[in-house]
């Protein structure tokens, strides 16, 4: 028989974890999406809204969560960073690439490649002072670096999941682009050193900045084969100054002549009017000349918006859109896709991060690394050569060698995969923005990731 005095403890346990639930309940209902302005209607639960990473700060990150289309319950849980540093994963992830959504004229349309039908999609906007994230203290946006970054994007994780309990037993996934080839790695890094329990899978990163000199002087390469600079200019990169010295020479010191002069000749014969992110697609002309009002219309190639951009910032600066959203501007006056009052520090662009990946890889963590094949930014040779060269040094023996892969009847990349464990695939026509530019075979990739299986090695048969 039980006594009263245990009877009596046992209920006032009962009523605390009622209240703990209750709360954390009322937390994530707090936070559901009635509806955004525009929306067409759809059947899965999306959220949105802040979580406090550091109390002492007023530090905050503000996030965008879109459930799987169906059974969310047995669907992996998708972390997605974009890079910048400083750049939006809302706005550049969710409403550009692959959420449910894009705006259009004064709406939303629905993306019917939309990642949320594998999975469900976790958006943040990190680090603080990008987007709707914020600190209280201006300060910080002065000395934010990878370090901070990654503690404060574990610490949203942790407390994300208890607003959320349901998701802690999904298999996990971390997925980004461009400088989340810092971002990504190294939080995967942390949960690994801290051993917090997470049912993390895998990694995944699209054109993304891995080690500074390959990476930028692989540029001049893609650039003279794709034609976008002449013989004597490549030779000059070849053999007078590299891309990662006019980098290192811009940002702190005086440039060289021979660097500056180089510089002038790449900036001359490029031009205004070439994407360096994606060198095939056409660019918005509204960007570059916001003079003329003629040219607001949608510019659009290959049905490809290519003022996507520009409709998504006029989006979520619309104020019932941030009331939908709960959202805030916190020290800025309009929300932007990429930050304009952070200040990372740059000579974490220099610190490689390919060791990273190769302790993944040893601790049984799935690595993914993918390139659109037409960004000169951060070009695929570079990206390849890197993985390639892990891959040896690790020991891993080729598992699926060199091959094209396919999404429907058409070739859609290359890929190449290492033990099992690490992959390397390229998206044919698709820039910096994957997703945005090849959405379709984008979602074939991340599929293949989900599924840990190999991307298509042939048609369908008719």
């Amino acid at each position: 028989m039980i006594s009263q005095p245990l009877a009596m403890a046992a209920t006032l346990i009962l009523v605390v974890l009622a209240q703990i639930c209750t709360s954390v309940t009322s937390l994530s209902e707090a936070d559901k999406i009635t509806s955004l302005p525009g929306q067409p209607p759809v059947k899965f639960n999306q959220y949105a809204g802040y979580i406090t990473v550091d109390e002492n700060q007023h530090r905050a990150l503000f996030y965008y969560f879109a459930e799987a289309e169906s059974e969310p319950a047995s669907k992996p849980l998708v972390l997605w960073l974009n890079g910048g540093p400083g750049c939006s994963s809302v706005g550049a992830g969710a409403l550009v690439e692959h959420g449910p959504f894009k705006p259009s004229e004064n709406a939303l349309v629905k993306n019917e490649y939309s990642w949320n039908r594998e999975a469900n999609m976790l958006y943040v906007e990190s680090p603080a002072g990008v987007g709707f994230s914020y600190s209280a203290n201006e300060s910080f946006y002065e000395f934010v670096n990878d370090e901070i970054t990654a503690r404060d994007n574990l610490v949203f994780l942790q407390r994300w999941l208890t607003r959320f309990p349901e998701y802690k037993s999904n298999d996990f996934f971390i997925t980004g682009e461009s400088y989340a080839g810092h971002y990504v790695p190294q939080l995967a890094q942390l949960i690994v050193q801290t051993k917090t329990k997470f049912n993390l899978k895998g990694i995944a990163i699209g054109n993304p900045l891995l080690e500074f000199n390959t990476d930028l002087n692989s540029r001049a390469e893609f650039y003279w084969s794709h034609g976008l600079i002449s013989d004597s200019t490549y030779k000059v990169f070849s053999t007078t100054c590299n891309f990662s010295q006019i980098w290192r020479q811009y940002h702190s010191e005086t440039p060289s002549v021979s660097c500056a002069e180089a510089n002038k000749l790449v900036t001359r014969e490029i031009g205004n009017f070439v994407d360096r992110y994606d060198v095939t697609l056409d660019v918005c002309l509204s960007s570059i000349d916001k003079q003329a009002q003629m040219l607001n219309q949608l510019q659009e190639t290959a049905n490809i918006d290519v003022c996507l951009e520009d409709e998504t910032s006029a989006y979520l600066n619309r104020k019932e859109v941030q009331e939908a959203l709960h959202a805030k501007l916190v020290r800025v006056i309009n929300w932007s896709i990429c930050s304009e009052v952070l200040r990372y520090d740059n000579q974490n662009l220099e610190v490689p991060t390919i060791p990273i990946l190769g302790e993944l890889v040893k601790s049984g963590i799935q690595v993914f690394v993918y390139s659109g094949d037409q960004d000169s930014v951060v070009p695929l040779t570079g990206t390849r050569s890197l993985v390639n060269k892990l891959a040896k040094e690790l020991g891993l023996n080729t598992t699926v060698p060199y091959r094209a892969w396919f999404e429907g009847r058409q070739v859609a990349g290359w890929t190449q995969v290492y033990g099992n464990i690490l992959s390397f695939a390229t998206i044919r026509g698709a820039g910096h923005e994957a997703p945005f530019s090849q959405p379709e075979r984008s979602l074939v990739l991340f599929r293949s990731l989900l599924h840990g299986k190999p991307l298509p090695d042939a048609a369908p048969s008719t």
